[in-house]
């Protein structure tokens, strides 16, 4: 049966504030869990007596909850396996580097140590800063052109929604502690690109309504018509990419666990917020200035 998003967007908007503030609340007090390609690390470099693959380096740094290392076969031929390997991993101290290369002796085999060094972070802070910096540039444009092609207050409320969706994936990965890296910014970059197109969509229905509205259809309504000749669409579109990424995560190996887990939470918040906040932020804008413009003409010359 459906419902009146609109008469309810106040639901809607006390149900993402649910879901943001705790997060923020751990972003403030706890803060991110780094990745190396933030922090820098320890670089170890290992060759074995005999051929090792990925899956079996892996395993054993599993035990010291090393598994997001990036791991390197030098290898001189295309193979699965090789004596050579290099880690990448965070920065350890002799005691905890000891510990390490005595579960690969006990797991892999003998070995021969050929050089242990630190290394600094692969994404600097000018680095970070510079990226923070072309997504608000990118969120600009945004407006500009969806302020073009539609008018500026679609493309505010959309760029709203972008940030929603941002907080929702920092806050829980936050909450969770989960490892932030270079992937993980690659998902945020994709959640955004995918957020804005579903938005998009649903913004169009409404531009398109607004041109034949019927007598004595009320803006409410329009809106909540547009969004809901949208829903199906969103929903088919959403669980299309929840199958595939699902199927990352699941069945992927560690190093993508993160980047997935990103990726669905962003493509759920992402549909959430072009359907409920989106366009209840539009509407009750729109609504604003068309009282305005109605007082304004009801004034007395």
């Amino acid at each position: 049966m459906k419902f009146s998003i609109i008469e309810r967007r106040y639901w809607f908007f006390a149900l993402s504030l649910l879901i943001i503030l705790p997060g923020l609340f751990s972003i403030v007090t706890r803060g991110f869990n780094l990745g190396i390609d933030f922090t820098g690390g320890t670089l170890i470099d290992i060759k074995f007596d005999k051929p090792v693959t990925v899956v079996q380096v892996r395993t054993v740094l599993a035990d010291y909850k090393l598994e997001n290392s990036v791991i390197q076969l030098a290898a001189t031929q295309k193979t699965d396996a090789a004596p050579n390997v290099l880690i990448r991993t965070h920065t350890l101290n002799e005691t905890d580097r000891k510990a390490v290369l005595d579960g690969f002796t006990a797991k892999i085999g003998k070995y021969d140590v050929m050089r242990v060094e630190k290394v600094g972070a692969t994404i600097g802070a000018e680095l970070t800063r510079d990226a923070i910096i072309a997504l608000l540039l990118s969120w600009l444009a945004m407006i500009g052109y969806i302020s073009y092609r539609f008018e500026y207050r679609f493309g505010v409320a959309g760029i709203i929604s972008l940030i929603h969706d941002v907080f929702v994936v920092l806050g829980i990965f936050s909450l969770l502690q989960k490892e932030i890296d270079a992937s993980f910014v690659a998902a945020l970059l994709t959640i955004v690109g995918y957020s804005i197109n579903d938005t998009i969509v649903i913004f169009d229905r409404i531009r398109e309504n607004m041109k034949k509205m019927k007598k004595g259809e009320t803006l409410s309504e329009m809106v909540d018509h547009s969004i809901w000749q949208t829903m199906t669409r969103s929903i088919y579109t959403v669980l299309t990419v929840l199958f595939a990424t699902g199927a990352l995560y699941f069945l992927g190996g560690e190093t993508t666990k993160d980047f997935s887990l990103a990726l669905l939470i962003g493509f759920v918040s992402g549909m959430y917020s072009s359907i409920f906040n989106a366009s209840p932020i539009w509407y009750m804008w729109k609504e604003h200035d068309e009282r305005k413009r109605l007082e304004h003409k009801m004034r007395p010359a």
